[in-house]
């Protein structure tokens, strides 16, 4: 069981018998009534984020999140296929599950699953990912005043603002955090 004090920054826990990642932590100390907790945590199933106030009397128990390694196989259009690195089985998770981490997803991939209770809940992608360029508009010569940006589509179909001289087959990188263009792959 956790206290609430020690409900940190990336600690996960249970409350109302649902994972929760904690976003943020204040503690005030408030003389001899003890401490009030201010934290604001995210629901790991439904991804809704909620603040918190709790006494320092207060416990919660630790969620069993674990990570696993898988091997992104293919989607059907609502559903994606992932196959354990482990043990080879094939799970099944449906787009509303990605939360648009389907739009990074390439054949073959291998990403890490979060796991609650042993069932898969979300997909964690590294910081950045290379994807090719199926359509942009051809960049004009002299069209560079203001750090000219095009919109460039993905295979993925995935569309972010990008520099004038990329171009259609192009590989890029893009941060998944931020969908932003970062370099030339």
């Amino acid at each position: 069981m956790y206290n609430a004090s020690e409900l940190k920054v990336g600690k996960k826990f249970l409350m109302d018998d649902e994972p929760y990642e904690v976003m943020s932590y204040a503690q005030k100390v408030v003389g001899r009534g003890g401490s009030i907790i201010t934290i604001k945590c995210k629901n790991l199933i439904s991804w809704g984020t909620i603040p918190k106030t709790f006494s320092d009397k207060d416990n919660f128990p630790p969620a069993d999140i674990s990570m696993k390694s898988y091997d992104y196989l293919y989607n059907d259009g609502t559903n994606y296929m992932f196959m354990s690195q482990e043990t080879y089985e094939q799970v099944e998770l449906s787009k509303d599950t990605l939360w648009g981490a389907e739009m990074f997803l390439n054949d073959g991939d291998k990403v890490k699953l979060q796991e609650f209770n042993g069932i898969p809940i979300n997909v964690e992608l590294d910081p950045s990912c290379a994807l090719e360029v199926i359509e942009t508009p051809p960049g004009e010569k002299g069209d560079t005043a203001t750090w000219g940006r095009k919109p460039a589509t993905f295979t993925t179909w995935l569309v972010i603002q990008v520099p004038l001289f990329i171009k259609v087959g192009d590989i890029v990188k893009v941060d998944t955090r931020t969908k932003d263009y970062i370099s030339r792959a």
